[in-house]
């Protein structure tokens, strides 16, 4: 049952002020390799373990998600990941440096398993707590359920779900949430009607007097993949210009040291071991996001530790002094975490650069004993959520309905979700239409559905599928406007040519295409007809013009449903035992 005590405003925060943090003490150091002058009077060692899009991967992740490459073949991989020995890895990581911080670039919490979704991520909060996080940035995920919600996370408090939990959640079930003990960082993210930021924009971490700094941002364009609920009233700042703005601040107080955290990444090679970009032989790909933003951070950064991207790097990319400067990413879901060390000058009070920093990606294996605090944690919790997760909520004829597409870029698990959004009744105003069409973006599709020994499929196992508690809107559309959709596909927000991006649409729904534009669109055999409206059904994030479909956001008529993962969850109830259906939706050019 939840314990209500308060939701929190929230107070903004000024965009100057500071966070100093004390960092834990351990054993004495040694030099790593890689620096530039061995530790004396003058110098010393400072170790900078980090991570990024953690998603509140409590247990071991299962699947690929639970792997990583670590072999010259795809088939090289290692199971990795899981709280319980991520925390054992960092402790070990910590033995011999007394002068280490734990950092994060963002996504600590957002689309994350039930086990931590089902209580608002407060699990993955204590859990963070529990392993020594220091500092980390926000990402977008930060804000699926607002700011409000970032801050209460921040500085702790109770949600009133009611004695049963709302939406199948349920905050403070464990009786009270005292909030994150890390600082979360936010100097790109300010509040419209303030201006200032709405958590500190960067934090001072303190070695035996020598300062670093760290700033901390979120990508710009978290508007553009985030309900626009979650980013309701916030300006998101351009991340250059923010974090320059704010070097000479943190210089007027001593702070010459300073690390870039930030929630945007670089892209490697495909089917590449963990360890090849930078290190092995690969290079970030030439399009990384990450890349000119590196290219324009002020010289006096000197390290930047990314995320967003889910890839694992450890590279060197030139400020704009020429001087090359670290950046690195620890891939996602706890399966890495990145060592750094870098050399502190107190001559300078600054970092040593240019420097081949003792830095590399290490490997979350599950060979280590498991932190015990984050087993007592992950118990807790297990017993709390098993009411809503083990309810059986259909059958399956065949093991698993799997999200992987064909050449087309359809799946059998798109289908089936676009499917059930279709079929809820909860689209449907008063007297209204009923949807005939609907689209599924496959981002928000997070895992295969996984039936048991039995056949069955829980709430948990289509929970995992749809993590995000997306709202489905009705809306009307054009004929035409559905064609503009559909070839917004291939087409980035930029309006340059882009990966294709194929949308899961229901059945009914039949068109071709080549990968630069759609063809022969069909609704039960009738070709669309540009003037007519048609009736279809989304999920709010896409209805807000999510993932670069700006065609959504011009629906008339928009009526907000249920949950998605409701509307998931009866469609299964109504039609098991499924069996999936072929895949003819979607036909790619010869």
């Amino acid at each position: 049952m939840s314990r209500t005590t308060r939701r929190l405003t929230g107070v903004a925060v000024a965009g100057i002020c500071a966070a100093a943090l004390a960092a834990p003490a351990l054993a004495a150091p040694t030099a790593g390799p890689g620096t530039s002058t061995a530790p004396g009077k003058t110098q010393f060692p400072i170790q900078i373990l980090s991570f990024n899009d953690f998603h509140g991967n409590l247990e071991p992740p299962s699947g690929s998600s639970g792997r990583i490459q670590t072999g010259p073949a795809s088939t090289d991989t290692t199971n990795v990941g899981g709280v319980e020995y991520l925390a054992t890895h960092l402790k070990q990581a910590r033995v011999g440096h007394p002068n280490t911080v734990t950092v994060a670039a963002g996504d600590m919490v957002g689309a994350s398993p039930l086990l931590s979704a089902a209580f608002h991520d407060e699990p993955t909060v204590e859990a963070l707590n529990t392993l020594g996080l220091d500092i980390t940035a926000v990402g977008n995920h930060e804000f699926d359920e607002g700011y409000k919600e970032l801050q209460r996370l921040q500085h702790g408090g109770c949600i009133d779900d009611g004695p049963d939990g709302l939406n199948n959640q349920n905050s403070c079930a464990a009786g009270t949430f005292t909030g994150a003990k890390f600082q979360y960082l936010a100097a790109n993210v300010l509040e419209k009607a303030t201006g200032k930021t709405i958590l500190p924009p960067y934090a001072v971490k303190k070695f035996n007097g020598a300062k670093v700094g760290f700033i901390g941002m979120t990508l710009k364009d978290t508007p553009s993949i985030v309900t626009a609920s979650g980013v309701a009233g916030l300006e998101f700042t351009d991340e250059v210009k923010t974090a320059n703005a704010l070097v000479p601040v943190l210089k007027a107080q001593g702070v010459n040291a300073i690390v870039v955290l930030i929630h945007q990444g670089g892209n490697v090679p495909a089917s590449t071991p963990y360890d090849f970009t930078c290190q092995g032989g690969g290079t970030l790909s030439a399009n990384s996001p990450i890349i000119p933003i590196a290219e324009g951070l002020d010289p006096a950064i000197d390290m930047i530790i990314s995320g967003h991207t889910h890839q694992p790097y450890v590279c060197s990319l030139p400020d704009p002094a020429g001087k090359p400067r670290l950046i690195t990413s620890a891939s996602s879901f706890g399966r890495l975490f990145n060592e750094t060390d870098v050399t502190y000058d107190r001559r300078t009070s600054d970092i040593v650069r240019p420097t081949t920093a003792d830095s590399r990606n290490m490997l979350v294996t599950r060979t280590v004993a498991k932190d015990a605090a984050e087993t007592a944690l992950i118990a807790k919790y297990k017993e709390l959520v098993k009411a809503i997760a083990t309810k059986v909520i259909g059958q399956l004829t065949v093991p698993l309905v799997s999200r992987t597409a064909n050449a087309a870029g359809e799946s059998p698990l798109g289908d089936l979700i676009a499917d059930a959004q279709r079929a809820d009744a909860s689209v449907i105003p008063s007297g209204g239409t009923a949807p005939v069409i609907s689209f599924m973006n496959a981002g928000g599709i997070r895992g295969d559905l996984v039936a048991d020994a039995n056949g069955n499929v829980t709430y948990e196992a289509a929970f995992t599928v749809q993590p995000f508690n997306n709202y489905l809107v009705s809306m009307d559309l054009t004929g035409q406007q559905v064609i503009d959709v559909l070839n917004q596909q291939f087409i980035n927000s930029a309006g340059n040519p882009a990966r294709p991006y194929v949308l899961a649409t229901s059945a009914g729904l039949t068109y071709t295409h080549d990968k630069v534009t759609v063809s022969n669109v069909k609704l039960d055999g009738v070709a669309i007809n540009p003037a007519a409206t048609y009736r279809i059904v989304t999920n709010n994030f896409l209805s807000d013009g999510g993932d670069g479909f700006p065609a959504f956001r011009t629906g008339a008529n928009k009526y907000f449903g249920g949950l998605d993962i409701d509307a998931f969850a009866n469609y299964l109830t109504k039609k098991s035992p499924y069996t999936p259906g072929a895949l003819d939706r979607v036909t790619l050019a010869p």
